[in-house]
C-alpha cells in the first residue's frame, strides 16, 4: 500500500453505553494511527451482564452485503483484520469467506482472531461455533489470542501447567498460526497471580515468553477485546513479541486498576455490590497510558 497509515478492519460487537467489542478496540487503534473500519456483529444498548439488554444482531446476509460493497468499490485492501465476538455459525462462515477473499487479493493482510467463546469454564456462545472457529476461521489467522478456557476448547487439551500450555500453543502453530498468545491463565504461583504466555514462529525458530500479573477480584467486561487490540498495535509497531506482551499487560492492568478505583470511590454505601455501570472500563481516562505505557510487568523467556 502506498500510504504508510495502517488500515484495519475490526469485526466485533458494539454497545451504545459502555465499553466492549469495537467500543473498546477502536479507540486505542485510532490513537495509534490506524485507519479503522468497523463492522458491528451486534449492536446492543449495553453489555449482556446488565439486567436489561436491547438491540440488534447482524446476520449472514448483512455481513455479506457489507463485504460485497467494500469489494465492488475496491476498498477492501486492509493491512489487518481483527475479529472478536460473533454470535452465529452462519455469520462466522461468511466472515471467513470474506477474509479468505481479502487475503487472496491482498496476500500481505494479517488477520488477528480473538476466538471469543467463553471464560472461567463457561461458554457464552452456542457450542456449534467451536468447530467453525477451529476448522474454518483459525486456519486463516496469523495471530490468535485465546484465554485459557478458549485454548482448551479449541485444542482439546486440558491446561494444568506450562507444558500443557505449550502443547496447546504448538497445536495452534500447526494450524499455520504464526503468533499465539494465551491472554490469561490460572497458572500463576498462587491464586492471586495470572499468567499470559506468548509464542511466535520466526525464521530462527520459536520464541516464547510468559508474563505474570496480579489477579484482581472483580468482574470486568471488554478486557479481552482491549488485550487483542493492544497486542495488534504493539506487534505492528515494535515487531517484538516480548515488548508487545509487556506493553499490553502493563497498559491493561493500569486500565482495570483505574476502573476499580473509580468504582470504589463512587459506589453506593447502601449497596453491597458495585453496579455494572461503575465497572465500565475507564478507557478514555487512560488515554496517555494507552498511547505510551510504562512497562511495569516484565516478560520472561521460556526455554
Amino acid at each position: 500500500m502506498e500510504d504508510d497509515t495502517p488500515r484495519v478492519l475490526s469485526i466485533q460487537s458494539t454497545v451504545v453505553s459502555g465499553y466492549v467489542g469495537n467500543k473498546v478496540a477502536v479507540f486505542p487503534l485510532q490513537l495509534h494511527g490506524f485507519e479503522t473500519s468497523i463492522i458491528n456483529s451486534v449492536q446492543l444498548s449495553n453489555h449482556t451482564a446488565y439486567e436489561y439488554v436491547k438491540g440488534q444482531v447482524l446476520g449472514a446476509r448483512e455481513i455479506a452485503e457489507l463485504c460485497e460493497g467494500l469489494k465492488l468499490n475496491q476498498i477492501d485492501n486492509f493491512n489487518f483484520i481483527i475479529t472478536g465476538y460473533m454470535g452465529s455459525k452462519s455469520f462466522i462462515e461468511k466472515v471467513a469467506e470474506a477474509i479468505l477473499q481479502m487475503k487472496k487479493e491482498h496476500p500481505d493482510t494479517e488477520y488477528l482472531c480473538d476466538p471469543v467463546m467463553g471464560d472461567n469454564g463457561k461458554m457464552y456462545v452456542p457450542e456449534e461455533l467451536l468447530p467453525v472457529y477451529r476448522d474454518t476461521l483459525l486456519p486463516l489467522a496469523d495471530i490468535t489470542v485465546p484465554n485459557q478456557f478458549e485454548a482448551e476448547l479449541l485444542t482439546g487439551i486440558k491446561i494444568n501447567n506450562l507444558n500443557d500450555t505449550l502443547s496447546a500453543i504448538d497445536m495452534m502453530h500447526s494450524w499455520g498460526i504464526k503468533t499465539v498468545v494465551m491472554s490469561s491463565s490460572t497458572l500463576g504461583k498462587d491464586r492471586n497471580t495470572l499468567v499470559c504466555v506468548g509464542s511466535n514462529c520466526t525464521e530462527k525458530g520459536i520464541e516464547r515468553y510468559k508474563i505474570e500479573f496480579p489477579f484482581i477480584n472483580a468482574t470486568f467486561v471488554g478486557t479481552g477485546d482491549l488485550f487483542a487490540a493492544l497486542m495488534l498495535i504493539w506487534l505492528y509497531k515494535d515487531k517484538n513479541l516480548k515488548l508487545a506482551l509487556e506493553k499490553t499487560v502493563s497498559a491493561l492492568q493500569y486500565v482495570v486498576k483505574k476502573t476499580v478505583a473509580y468504582a470504589e470511590k463512587h459506589k453506593s454505601p447502601e449497596k453491597e455490590k458495585v453496579s455494572f455501570a461503575l465497572m465500565e472500563l475507564k478507557l478514555i481516562q487512560s488515554k496517555n497510558v494507552l498511547e505510551n505505557p510504562e512497562i511495569v510487568f516484565h516478560a520472561e523467556s521460556i526455554d
